[in-house]
């Protein structure tokens, strides 16, 4: 009975978050995951590019484990000598992998966007950007079990499962907008800030493997804001918060990491920095994060301790994620009028 009541609990807590969410992927570490976050935020940095890659599992400790995986990239091109105003690239691709059944998705999101300089002392930016992404979500249905294949307290997995499933596999394309407004981004400003919203799934597409024109996925909307600040040569720190809203679902996630380097180091470019810090999704959990930044790459985990109702079933072990970050710049003088604009967001 304790593990019937168990398996119902975890049951009940995955699907209704499945459905809720709008199937939609996250990460804990959503700060790394700009496209999916805000295309506005597209190389809304000081360097010239950079590479990300994340990974995430979950649920290990009470099914077949959830994965999640991201690679992105993301550029400034700017418009002028001068640097001022800016355009900027990306592109993500992720993968995600749920359940018993191989529920998958892939997809890429490639995002351009425009930043126009306000020309004030605090260097602001305001950016509004777009994406466009191709869908493809499948499952395997040999791996699939329903009610009526249990009979009498056994299994028969030959039994007719009664489904009226026409394919295993749906395509469709994805759009998003976004703006932001950044600012106090300047060469030697102690702190530096921005704001956005975002949305995504304008096209409402259909995603039904009953090929059901009324099953469609739910619009997203995203609010997210950001600040970094420099106490003095050693330390600083940084918030992050960002909030979603998708159908009945709703997310608030936000948190902060200290960081440190060597008073001795230069500010602009640091070979060390450390970060230690937090983050709290509500409702659901807590996120311890430790990060290392190393020259132009930067490494983050972090580690969800589940305090949802399924913490009964999960004994508070969510799951973990990895990131790795990768940083340059392009020998051309055009890129460093654009340097100097941009915010700071992780010294």
């Amino acid at each position: 009975m304790k593990n019937l009541t168990k398996a119902a609990i975890v049951l009940a807590g995955i699907f209704s978050f499945g459905a809720a969410s709008g199937q939609d992927v996250h990460f804990s570490q959503f700060y790394e995951s700009t496209i999916l976050r805000n295309p506005a935020l597209t190389a809304i940095f000081a360097d010239d590019y950079k590479v990300s890659l994340q990974y995430r599992t979950q649920w290990s400790s009470i099914s077949k484990p959830f994965v999640t995986g991201q690679v992105s990239f993301e550029t400034k091109i700017p418009v002028n000598a001068e640097g001022s105003d800016f355009f900027s690239a990306g592109l993500l691709a992720y993968y995600d992998k749920a359940g018993s059944i191989d529920m998958k998705t892939l997809s890429v999101y490639p995002s351009v966007s425009f930043n126009k300089s306000l020309g004030d002392k605090n260097n602001s930016v305001l950016s509004v950007g777009f994406t466009g992404g191709y869908l493809q979500r499948s499952f395997d249905p040999s791996k699939m079990t329903v009610n009526n294949q249990y009979q009498n307290g056994s299994f028969d997995p030959y039994a007719s499962t009664n489904e009226n499933i026409t394919t295993s596999k749906v395509n469709y394309w994805d759009v998003g907008a976004g703006v932001s407004f950044s600012s106090g981004a300047g060469e030697y400003s102690q702190a530096s800030y921005f704001l956005g919203v975002s949305g995504y799934h304008f096209s409402r597409p259909q995603t039904s493997f009953y090929n059901n024109d009324l099953i469609r996925l739910e619009m997203r909307w995203n609010g997210t804001a950001g600040l970094t600040y420099r106490m003095n040569e050693k330390w600083g720190f940084l918030m992050q918060g960002n909030y979603t809203v998708q159908g009945s679902y709703s997310e608030i996630i936000a948190g902060g990491l200290l960081n440190y380097k060597k008073p001795n180091e230069r500010q602009s470019d640091p070979l060390f920095i450390f970060y230690v810090g937090a983050f709290y999704r509500v409702n659901d959990a807590v996120i311890p994060v430790i990060k290392m930044d190393y020259m132009r790459y930067s490494f983050g985990l972090s580690y969800d301790l589940n305090v949802s109702p399924l913490k009964a079933a999960t004994n508070m072990r969510g799951g973990y994620e990895l990131s790795i970050v990768k940083t340059g710049l392009f020998n051309d003088p055009k890129w460093e009028k654009s340097r100097t604009i941009c915010p700071h967001f992780q010294w």
